[in-house]
């Protein structure tokens, strides 16, 4: 693909939402913290890896495992286990299993852009207890670890594991989770703000996150209903 088509791959609301996000992010580092270039370059990943998960291009996966290493360490330099422990032991290893799985269920054979699939009943109420028991366990993991915010970092767990469940089942709903997570993480982030301010710049990059989350269901919706034509 040559870099004229790679362009022409995204519609204009796409680059419009894509490069007003990198811009919003770089100006809330350059406004609030201009020291920690780590969690810039987090910000900037994530941001990018979400437009390509919106059009279904395993590419945007290869991203979120970069994204969710850096996002790991952020989060343990405020006492965040919670977030730490999720995105290196859960985020990260699940975008790899969710990468296999949609280079293995191309669309037409278009490897950049994943079938979309559909779960039942049966396999949503499978995921809700899975994900209890797996929020149980992180509970009593994250709470003698002196863990920040443990309820808000609890919920987080709860959000993020629907949320990598369903990108690794290919469904459109993940989409949403995410950004169930957004707005979970952009409270989290609120509360560190109150002991430093630097951490403005997260809450303003899950804002972002939570903008492009929204559009990444809507874009799923519709590839489902053309694929589904």
């Amino acid at each position: 693909m040559n870099t004229k088509n790679k362009i022409k791959y995204f519609s204009r609301g796409e680059l419009l939402l894509w490069l007003s996000s990198l811009l919003l992010i770089l100006l809330s580092f350059l406004l609030f913290d201009r020291g920690n270039y780590l969690t810039l370059t987090a910000s900037l990943i994530g941001a990018t890896s979400l437009i390509f998960c919106a059009k279904g291009n395993p590419f945007g996966q290869v991203l979120m495992v970069a994204f969710s290493l850096f996002y790991g360490y952020i989060s343990y330099t405020f006492a965040y286990y919670g977030e730490m422990v999720t995105y290196l032991g859960m985020t990260a290893p699940m975008a790899i299993f969710a990468l296999i799985s949609w280079l293995k269920n191309p669309y037409n054979g278009n490897r950049a852009e994943v079938k979309v699939n559909r779960i039942h009943r049966a396999e949503i109420a499978f995921m809700l207890a899975l994900t209890a028991a797996v929020t149980a366990v992180f509970y009593f993991i994250l709470s003698p670890l002196g863990t920040a915010n443990i309820f808000i970092s609890t919920v987080s767990v709860t959000t993020s594991f629907i949320a990598v469940y369903l990108t690794f089942r290919r469904s459109p709903f993940f989409a949403l989770a995410y950004a169930a997570n957004d707005v979970v993480l952009i409270i989290m982030w609120l509360l560190a703000v109150r002991e430093n301010a630097s951490y403005i710049s997260v809450v303003v990059c899950f804002a972002m996150f939570l903008v492009n989350d929204i559009y990444g269901f809507i874009s799923w919706l519709k590839m489902g209903k053309r694929q589904g034509a």
